[in-house]
């Protein structure tokens, strides 16, 4: 009796991804808001079943735009990634080819990269983006609170994660491997269940929709965070003219945000939608999210009055009722920063990179 106590006690804190919840973490809350999302669950579901219609592929349109901005169901999710990032066409292009990276001779300085960077505690590249920061993360393995990549685990998913990532490093030599790589393809494996879709899946993220965000230099992932600092001047300015005042650079309260795709920042819920509408619409979609957090808590952040205060409230900000409800919160995405074209990001991502270039 006891022990089917525990077990269902134990099931309750680990969520349905495998990750297992904060001993602070709030049922209540958490319960009330899911009650309300599986009604827009069950809804959506219907729509997305009669849209597909047994089908494997769906063309862009609007209504297709419509429908993954209000949430694709998990049952779908993997195979609505695949189509419209075009890794279903790269795969189906490409047969045999990811097998054929693992089975090739591999680059021993790689594989050890991978290894290392699976179980080592904090890598340099948190130090250099976290540099100055109060606090670095303990990055000892990838997700340390998933009980599905632990190595009790039945079926154990650190050696689905290191086939994708060895397997990645190969095909995309000018990237290899870059810490941040694992917490990304670690979630596309938990959703997809499959190790050749999210290598796939990791090609249309790296390769395409963040192009430089993880390559050595950064420069990509760089320049965009300076494009924030840009966005910010332009819609939530009292909050950029406080980090100006205080010498807060913006890669010191988002860089994790970035390079992470705000897993481990937001709930899971939170960020598969958010994916939902990367894989969708591209990268424009992270800035979305970031000035929906910064102009929803502005008045909470203008109430720093130093550096590691600031600091602080970046931190806050990422946590409560608001990015847990998470319907609610993609809504306000679009709604809240306001018209932002591609076209002004693409013009802003020119000036940012030149000054990003010119500080080495």
């Amino acid at each position: 009796m006891e022990r089917r106590e525990a077990g269902r006690d134990w099931a309750y804190r680990v969520d349905s991804y495998g990750f297992e919840r904060p001993e602070d973490f709030d049922y209540a809350s958490y319960e009330a808001f899911f009650s309300r999302y599986l009604v827009v669950l069950t809804r959506r579901a219907i729509k997305w079943s009669k849209l597909l219609k047994g089908n494997k592929s769906i063309q862009k349109s609007l209504k297709v735009k419509r429908y993954i901005r209000k949430g694709i169901p998990n049952e779908h999710r993997a195979l609505i990634w695949m189509i419209v990032s075009g890794a279903q066409a790269n795969m189906e292009q490409n047969p045999g080819y990811y097998h054929r990276l693992l089975e090739g001779e591999k680059n021993d300085k790689l594989v050890e990269a991978i290894k290392t960077g699976l179980e080592e505690h904090i890598t340099e590249l948190w130090h250099l983006l976290l540099e100055g920061a109060a606090e670095a993360r303990d990055m000892n393995r990838t997700f340390p609170d998933n009980v599905k990549f632990r190595k009790t685990a039945d079926p154990c998913l650190q050696h689905t994660l290191y086939n994708v990532l060895v397997a990645y490093g190969h095909h995309n030599k000018a990237v290899g491997y870059c810490q941040g790589m694992n917490f990304i393809a670690g979630y596309l494996i938990l959703i997809t269940k499959n190790e050749e879709e999210s290598f796939w899946l990791l090609d249309a993220l790296i390769g395409r929709i963040l192009p430089d965000y993880y390559s050595p230099a950064m420069l990509g992932l760089k320049t965009d965070q300076e494009v924030l600092g840009e966005l910010v001047k332009m819609k939530v300015p009292a909050v950029a003219e406080l980090m100006e005042r205080h010498g807060v650079m913006w890669t010191l309260v988002v860089s994790r945000w970035f390079i992470c795709l705000f897993i481990d920042i937001l709930p899971v819920e939170t960020v598969l939608r958010i994916w939902d509408c990367l894989f969708y619409e591209g990268s424009k979609i992270i800035f979305r999210v970031a000035l929906t957090l910064i102009k929803q808590h502005q008045a909470f952040i203008l109430e720093a009055t130093n550096f590691p205060d600031i600091c602080d409230k970046f931190k806050q900000i990422t946590k409560g009722t608001f990015v847990t409800e998470c319907h609610s919160f993609m809504q306000k995405i679009f709604t809240d920063p306001g018209s932002l074209p591609m076209a002004t990001i693409n013009k802003l991502r020119e000036t940012c990179r030149e000054k990003v270039l010119s500080q080495g």
